[in-house]
């Protein structure tokens, strides 16, 4: 059921927002150098890595230094900063949904360097696909402000955050139920425009 409702979901969201994303990807080009789409390999479910979507949001080559984005990153273009407040950079990753890469619900999807990190405990959210949207996003939709209040925000991040977005993303893997689905949707939109 919830693979039904990714496909439907992703199918009209990409239609009914196809000329918002036009105008995102055209603010993109004209604001600052290099193309439009980033991608990024990221670990996926059963541990397959897969090249996640998403609108450039840093300045081109840049992207490669540190994982981490910390509130005030000077790396981040204008346009990127506006796109990141609104989790509008997300928006193509409908496209990875649809290719069976991620679904909407699920754990956000980790570089292979923090997964590595994971406890034989932890790696149990790779048994699900990962998602654009989870409790744990929602919690910690300003993780890049926490993470420029701490001395070393990698260290934080993977002694502190990381553990308790897994903790959290067993919320929806313990009980992935179409309620549950709509549960975290609704949530999300809550969280990022009211």
């Amino acid at each position: 059921m919830t693979r039904f409702l990714d496909i439907v979901l992703s199918l009209l969201l990409l239609l009914l927002l196809f000329p918002f994303i036009l105008v995102i990807a055209v603010c993109i080009k004209l604001s600052s150098e290099g193309r439009v789409l980033f991608r990024q390999k990221r670990v996926g479910k059963d541990g397959e890595e897969f090249l996640m979507i998403k609108f450039r949001t840093m300045s081109t080559g840049k992207e490669h230094l540190g994982q981490l984005t910390v509130g005030g990153d000077t790396r981040i273009t204008p346009v990127g900063r506006f796109l990141r407040k609104y989790k509008l950079d997300e928006l193509p990753q409908l496209v990875n949904v649809l290719l069976g890469d991620m679904s909407i619900v699920g754990p956000r999807p980790e570089v292979k360097k923090y997964v590595a990190l994971y406890t034989p405990e932890q790696r149990l959210i790779l048994k699900v696909r990962p998602g654009i949207t989870d409790f744990a996003s929602i919690a910690y939709a300003n993780e890049a402000e926490l993470l420029a209040q701490q001395p070393d925000p990698e260290a934080y991040y993977i002694a502190h955050i990381m553990p308790e977005k897994i903790r959290l993303n067993t919320i929806f893997i313990s009980n992935p139920s179409v309620a549950n689905y709509f549960r975290v949707i609704s949530l999300t939109v809550k969280k990022l425009f009211f």
